[in-house]
């Protein structure tokens, strides 16, 4: 499955319910852990509208960021995180749930579709899986 592939996966799992943010990231990456998509859809629960619904830190994003650490197996995560959030902020305009959901110009920054979508393409970049 291409890393397009993936991201589409991850706004299907969105948009027909049942999972957050987190979570519809997590199970569109399963394959790149040894975890299966219902142990990582348990794990990312927690981490929808914004850090466990304090508008933080986008649910999508740290997904992304929880996959990251286990493919490397935590050694060297932390700056493949970082690079991560920035390909992230570059194609939504921001990584904090509050700012993505603010409207500018009449509309959402960037719906959550879209933010499960660019953090699964931001993973991909950044893992060389583009």
């Amino acid at each position: 499955m291409t890393i397009r592939e993936r991201a589409e996966k991850a706004v299907e799992l969105k948009l027909r319910g049942g999972y957050n943010c987190s979570q519809a990231v997590t199970a569109a990456l399963a394959d790149q852990t040894s975890l299966t998509e219902e142990q990582l859809k348990q794990v990312a629960a927690g981490f929808c509208a914004g850090m466990g619904n304090l508008e933080a830190t986008c649910g999508a994003l740290i997904g992304a960021g929880m996959i990251a650490g286990l493919k490397t197996e935590g050694a060297g995560t932390l700056p493949l995180t970082r690079k991560i959030q920035e390909d992230f902020k570059e194609r939504c305009g921001a990584t904090r749930c509050k700012d993505l959901k603010s409207i500018v110009d009449g509309k959402v920054l960037c719906p959550c579709e879209d933010c499960v979508r660019n953090a699964v393409l931001s993973y991909g970049k950044v893992m060389g899986l583009e």
